[in-house]
């Protein structure tokens, strides 16, 4: 079974006992940073679970106890590891006990691999510190002697409690190997002494008659004439080479763990969210409606000549087409609507008000007054309780709500359904005087300017890509006044409803509708949330998204090189889809960007929840009946009961998403009239019929107004 990297990236945050930061990368052996808590693992895709909870653990032992600080250069690196393993792993085994299994079954499992290379070896010749390093890994399944000396310094390596007392070990290791092998040199040049004086004194018995009879005079020991004789030429005293002191079984198992990583696998990548600058990102309320009025008393101004140049040809019956006022079918529609809604808005101030009011009086204390209660004195010989008492509820929280509206091309005919929904809402939080901000996310505001665009961030590795173009429009706020907002919310109908009709006005070329940065908007969020919550001094922030789909997902900042350039830059690649992930330092959270362009959208918002716990997010999602069932496939698959929701009721809720809920709502019986409404000469087959329309859309607003409610009351 493959190992799921993430999980382990959890059991290291929990045996470190903090949120250090863990990332598993293509490098060949596991890194932690001790400054910037970071934590490095290889990717090893070859190696089991009790593989990897060992290897875990033995890296997390080194992140807990071994300290920022360079050993001496006069001690190999390799001997202080072998001691500083030991020391680590018997830390580990003390702090959790259960993690000793892990070392236990991962060691076996090595030793069974033959990762230290042991196979037709005589380990009684290797040196005490491969000797060590074997006992103190594997010596549950290997039984290794030692010499009364190499007890002593086992001994002192089992004792090791503090980094100082690993050095101490360490030195002590490394002495004793290096003494050991001047012995063992010594031993073998007298071992060479001896066979080249053997080889010398036979070659002298088989020649001896030969020297005679040349006359050739034997070497003289006494003079100082050299000798060439290779025994002569040997130093005792020559000095050992210390970098000949190796640690074979520390790089045999160094080198099979990163066998374990699988050379051709995509490296992880971990990105994170930039820090925005909402100056840039958001464009004024003032600014936006300024603009806006400027642009319709201009239309206004021009189609009222160019009427007035034509009004001969005007017949009445084509007044409809060219009205008298050009803005007055879509104001007239929008009067009419705010009139309908009334009974909507006043059923969710109702519903708000209850629901306060039952969480108050669950959350009541009542306590004795110490004044007696006349009417109970009558009881006073059964009955202890006399004295009056009073109920204390506890004040209600504050509460602020967020919108983030879609304002990209394919909500052209579903925008003024979309603003139905907004628009109740907005009358609901007026009515309660909640605070509230709207947001319309776009690509088109200064895009179509000629303007030297501002990033809104700082460009740097490992962060998301925001394009400048990006912008949130403060379409609506609580900040003025009933009039100035009613004027407001015309302006943005008449968009809406300029999209999906024939006009004769145009819209704001700066309102154009865009692409979906919906991702963007909820980057930004990051900095909206908590800035609304204190400039409004509310506990309770509920952020609301309405749209029709999803954003793509977003790129990230990352160094390019190319071999034909001499100089790397500053670029931008796409995530790769399972080997990407969304970290976020301050919860020390990793979260997989996965290839959907729902679940790139999900981990942001289960980032935000995560960031944000007290503020819901909710979605509302206006869909098209043949995008009903598609829309339930992403987060249900097949699900029969949620089917037949829709299908009855034109509605249903998603809570397996990353918003808290997730309300999809049929955009056709939204744009229904909810009145009920015939002509006088109607049939009763068509009163009917009416009537049971009219039943159905309100049965619908105040199915999803309650839901609605229900999570931010």
């Amino acid at each position: 079974m493959a190992v799921q990297q993430e999980i382990k990236s959890q059991l290291a945050k929990l045996l470190a006992t903090e949120d250090i930061v863990v990332e598993h990368k293509q490098v060949e052996c596991a890194q932690f940073n001790v400054q910037s808590r970071v934590l490095i693992l290889p990717l090893w895709e070859k190696a089991s679970n009790d593989v990897y909870d060992m290897l875990v653990g033995h890296e997390v032992g080194h992140a807990l106890f071994t300290p920022d600080e360079d050993p001496p250069k006069d001690i190999p690196f390799q001997f202080v590891n072998v001691v500083e393993d030991a020391r680590i792993e018997k830390l580990m085994k003390r702090k959790y006990l259960g993690i000793a299994k892990s070392f236990y079954r991962g060691y076996n499992e090595l030793y069974n691999g033959d990762y230290f290379e042991l196979d037709g070896q005589n380990i009684s010749t290797f040196n005490l510190a491969d000797r060590a390093n074997l006992h103190f890994k594997v010596g549950s399944f290997l039984h290794i002697s030692f010499s009364t000396p190499e007890e002593e310094i086992i001994n002192l390596i089992k004792n090791c409690e503090t980094f100082t007392d690993t050095l101490s070990a360490a030195e002590a290791l490394y002495n004793f190997c290096k003494q050991q092998q001047k012995e063992d040199s010594k031993e073998q040049q007298e071992e060479a002494k001896h066979d080249a004086l053997v080889d010398i004194e036979g070659s002298g018995d088989s020649n001896s008659d030969s020297i005679g009879d040349n006359n050739s005079p034997l070497p003289d020991t006494d003079s100082d004439a050299p000798v060439e004789s290779g025994i002569d030429n040997i130093d005792s005293d020559t000095r050992v080479d210390d970098s000949d002191i190796t640690v074979d079984t520390a790089e045999a198992l160094s080198g099979k763990i990163k066998d374990l990583s699988n050379e051709a696998t995509v490296e992880n990548v971990y990105v994170e969210i930039p820090t925005v600058n909402l100056d840039t990102v958001i464009i004024n309320n003032k600014i936006i409606h300024e603009e806006v009025d400027v642009h319709f008393n201009q239309s206004y101004g021009e189609y009222i000549e160019t009427r007035s140049k034509h009004a001969d040809e005007i017949s009445v019956d084509l007044e409809y087409l060219y009205p008298r006022d050009p803005f007055s079918p879509a104001d007239l529609e929008f009067n009419k609507f705010k009139k309908d809604a009334q009974k909507e808005v006043s059923y969710l101030v109702k519903e708000f008000e209850c629901r306060k009011s039952a969480s108050a009086y669950a959350r009541a204390a009542t306590s004795r007054t110490g004044v007696l209660d006349t009417e109970k004195l009558s009881s006073y010989r059964f009955s202890e309780d006399l004295f009056k008492k009073v109920t204390v509820l506890p004040d209600g929280k504050n509460h602020g709500l967020v919108f983030i509206l879609d304002w990209s091309g394919s909500m052209q005919y579903v925008l003024q359904d979309t603003l139905k929904q907004l628009y109740n809402l907005i009358w609901f939080c007026k009515k309660v005087q909640i605070p509230f901000e709207v947001y319309a996310f776009t690509q088109e505001w200064n895009r179509r300017i000629d303007k030297v665009l501002r990033p809104h961030y700082e460009k740097k590795e490992g962060v998301f890509l925001i394009e400048d173009e990006f912008n949130l429009l403060n379409i609506f706020t609580s900040k003025v006044n009933g009039k100035t907002l009613e004027h407001q919310m015309i302006n943005i109908w008449r968009h809406a409803y300029a999209f999906a009709n024939r006009t004769c006005y145009s819209y704001y070329r700066r309102l154009h509708l865009s692409g979906t940065p919906l991702n963007e908007s909820l980057i930004a969020l990051h900095q909206i949330l908590p800035k609304f919550k204190k400039e409004n001094n509310v506990e309770k922030v509920q952020c609301i998204v309405l749209s029709d789909g999803e954003g793509s997902q977003l790129p990230h900042h990352t160094i390019v090189k190319r071999h034909w350039e001499s100089e790397e830059y500053l670029g931008a690649r796409n995530c790769h889809g399972d080997r990407s992930f969304l970290r976020d330092r301050k919860l020390g959270k990793t979260y997989k960007l996965k290839y959907g362009y729902h679940d790139f959208t999900d981990a942001l918002l289960k980032n935000l929840q995560d960031k944000f716990p007290s503020t819901n997010f909710i979605g509302i999602r206006v869909l098209a009946n043949r995008d009903a069932k598609y829309f339930i496939r992403l987060y249900h698959g097949e699900n029969e009961k949620i089917m037949s929701d829709w299908r009855k009721n034109k509605s249903f809720t998603i809570t397996n998403s990353g918003y808290n809920a997730y309300f999809g709502l049929s955009s056709a019986t939204l744009a229904q009239d909810a009145e009920f409404d015939v002509d006088d000469d109607a049939t009763k087959a068509q009163i009917k019929r009416a009537f049971v329309k009219s039943l159905k859309t309100k049965k619908l607003n105040k199915k999803v107004l309650a839901e609605f409610i229900s999570l931010v009351a």
